[in-house]
């Protein structure tokens, strides 16, 4: 780390150090006693500028007194037949840890539908995610290896990416960006695998607009990425779809489908959230109803992306249905 990016982390911490109630209380949810590399993930997210990076960080922090994000682990999503259903249109879970100790988080973006809840049970349920991966799983990773883990790797299955992404898109749009905001620099690393035509076309399109420093963290790896990962992770961590070739995410996988209900990550995390919501109001039934949360304006960079990716699917589209109609077209010599 250069003297001009130590020098940055001293100005923040000092203007960090005059934070007040309740935001004080909220920003060691978010730095859990690893402060430094807090600032270092928003002044990287805002190129180094420390002005840019404070008010980022303040916005952060107004944002989760706002919307309550610290008892987030303390609403659960019911009745479970609902979370089963949310678990089973949004498919993310994690299937173990890299060799440096990162966790290894795998995300089905293909044959996720979205489908089967409201839009704020899904932001909910990512919330709730990022919240017990950066208060619970983290903390635990760094006191097991002795030195500060808070970053993880996300792999994202692009198996079944269809055209009927586009009716994801808006949803899609809305988590990026309370993660760019909130919850910047988490990722290591973003190994894409699966990938079939229809991605590569609108990664041509989407690349070119993404800052640098996202563009150098996604790595799109030949066919289930299996080889590559390996380098990296035992095969114990490798998540379902990549354990072989045309293998997908398919949800009727062995009870290593880190995606099902059933998975040990899914367990802990539901049975914590429960644990934390009698523990917060022991005397009160569980509320049914999803926990709203302001739902942030994506910033233009988001937009752009959105839009772009909304022209190519629609290209698609219109190709296909010039090339089914042309198929249909009989010839005279028929």
């Amino acid at each position: 780390m250069g003297i001009v990016s130590q020098e940055a982390i001293l100005e923040l911490q000092a203007l960090m150090d005059s934070v007040e109630e309740p935001l004080n209380i909220t920003f060691q949810n978010v730095h859990q006693g690893f402060r430094a590399e807090t600032l270092v993930r928003f002044l990287k997210a805002r190129e180094w500028n420390v002005a840019k990076a404070h008010k980022m960080l303040v916005d952060c922090l107004h944002w989760r007194v706002q919307n309550t994000i610290d008892d987030m682990l303390a609403k659960p999503i019911v009745p479970s037949e609902l979370y089963g259903a949310v678990r089973d249109s949004q498919l993310i879970g994690m299937s173990g840890y890299s060799r440096e100790g990162l966790p290894v988080f795998a995300i089905g973006v293909g044959l996720s539908t979205f489908d089967k809840a409201s839009v704020h049970y899904y932001v909910q349920s990512h919330i709730q995610i990022n919240e017990y991966r950066d208060r619970v799983i983290l903390p635990s990773a760094s006191k097991k290896h002795g030195r500060p883990i808070t970053t993880c790797i996300k792999v994202l299955d692009m198996t079944g990416l269809k055209l009927s992404a586009l009716s994801k898109i808006k949803l899609l749009t809305i988590i990026s960006t309370i993660d760019d905001l909130n919850y910047p620099e988490k990722t290591n690393t973003y190994y894409i695998v699966n990938a079939p035509y229809i991605f590569s076309a609108c990664w041509k399109v989407v690349k070119p607009l993404l800052q640098e420093r996202t563009r150098k963290k996604i790595q799109v790896l030949p066919g289930c990425g299996r080889d590559e990962l390996l380098k990296i992770m035992d095969i114990a961590s490798l998540p379902h779809f990549c354990r072989k070739d045309g293998s997908g995410s398919s949800r009727n996988s062995e009870n290593e489908n880190c995606f099902s209900l059933d998975h040990p990550f899914h367990q802990q995390l539901y049975n914590y959230i429960k644990q934390q919501s009698l523990i917060t109001e022991p005397a009160q039934p569980i509320k049914q109803g999803s926990f709203h949360v302001d739902l942030p304006e994506p910033a233009a960079e988001e937009t752009e992306i959105a839009k772009s990716l909304e022209s190519e699917l629609q290209k698609f589209e219109k190709g296909n249905m010039l090339s089914k109609s042309t198929d249909g077209i009989k010839t005279d010599d028929d």
